[in-house]
């Protein structure tokens, strides 16, 4: 059994000018000690799956289950899941400024944290704990820093407390929502170094969410793919990056910097996210999808496997025959494109 399951979650929120359908029919799982990664445009419910998991969305109509450690956390009590978060679930958000309170110091919200959980650890043992889990993360002079402000850090060192908060008590999940996305570059990697030590260190699994595929081959064992709130295709990472099926897969790859070779223009997806009061009909890709035929207009597809493998899967209609897929692919492409298309790969000169 993976560490947590969660099978066909739905989560609907009623509006003044409709119902927002935020996620649609979300399955996936993670095993202790593995990362999965989760990838998508702004607005495809990959923040909403995860805040409700951890019963941080309020007025929302939820279905579905949401099983860690054998147990559903979607019907649990309040009193009951706060006791998980923080304990057994860490959870590190996108804007660690807002997450850490101003008015107090840092390692007094990293001690606080502990005593909720571990009464009986005193005032200064946990305020100890909070300077080895800083000087952990990379913090320099954490013994000092420990009794810094939140302004006094940088955006870098602000996300490092965080992570030091979320590891505090060994969880055995850390889901990292969008961790480096207000990080320059070099900041960035040594946040997601922090992270895979501290992996590799206690054997914590880890739910990574960002729009950043850069970020999803560095840290992701596993990845989901989602577009307006529904996954778009699972599978390993080394198969959604080299033999991805799905346009939006395509889409997302071929808009990175160097993909395929190409560093004089990118290629970015037309169009933007659908409304998700009012979805297409059909495929929610479609009027996006420079391969759409009309069935994809018509019905909307579910997850199938791909090839052989049973855990790559991807919901489109475009035929699971690599070959065949790529004749189809390189005929609609002639027809929508601007130009001759003479064959469609991958990026690495094989048939997507």
């Amino acid at each position: 059994m993976a560490l947590l399951e969660v099978d066909n979650l739905s989560v609907s929120f009623h509006t003044a000018d409709g119902v927002v359908r935020a996620v649609r029919g979300l399955s996936f799982s993670v095993d202790g000690g593995k990362t999965l990664g989760i990838v998508g445009e702004s607005g495809s419910g990959k923040s909403v799956s995860t805040q409700t998991i951890m019963g941080l969305v309020r007025g929302a109509e939820v279905t579905g289950t949401a099983k860690f450690e054998g147990r559903d956390l979607l019907t649990m009590a309040p009193d009951e899941l706060r006791k998980i978060r923080g304990l057994k679930i860490g959870m590190i958000f996108q804007d660690p400024l807002s997450s850490l309170h101003p008015y107090y110091k840092v390692g007094w919200q990293i001690a606080e944290l502990i005593r909720a959980h571990e009464k009986r650890t005193s005032k200064q043992a946990a305020h100890q704990r909070a300077a080895d889990l800083l000087r952990l993360v990379g913090i320099p002079q954490p013994d000092r820093r420990v009794d810094d402000y939140p302004h006094s850090f940088s955006g870098g060192m602000r996300q490092r407390a965080m992570i030091a908060m979320a590891m505090a008590l060994n969880p055995a999940l850390l889901i990292a929502d969008e961790p480096t996305t207000a990080l320059d570059v070099t900041v960035q990697a040594q946040v997601l170094q922090v992270m895979k030590r501290l992996q590799q260190e206690f054997g914590t699994a880890i739910i990574m969410i960002t729009h950043d595929l850069g970020v999803i081959a560095e840290m992701a064992d596993d990845v989901v793919v989602m577009y307006a709130g529904t996954a778009m295709e699972k599978a390993e990472r080394r198969d959604i990056f080299l033999r991805h099926h799905n346009p939006y897969t395509e889409g997302l790859l071929e808009s990175m910097p160097a993909y395929g070779g190409e560093r004089e223009r990118l290629r970015p997806i037309a169009g933007t996210p659908p409304s998700l009061i009012n979805l297409p009909r059909g495929c929610a890709f479609n009027p996006r999808c420079p391969y759409a035929m009309e069935k994809c207009r018509q019905e909307e597809p579910k997850l199938e496997t791909v090839g052989a493998d049973p855990r790559h899967l991807s919901a489109c209609w475009l035929s699971h025959n690599p070959d065949e897929r790529a004749r189809l692919r390189a005929e609609l492409a002639r027809e929508k494109l601007a130009g001759p298309v003479a064959a469609v790969t991958d990026g690495i000169g094989q048939p997507a």
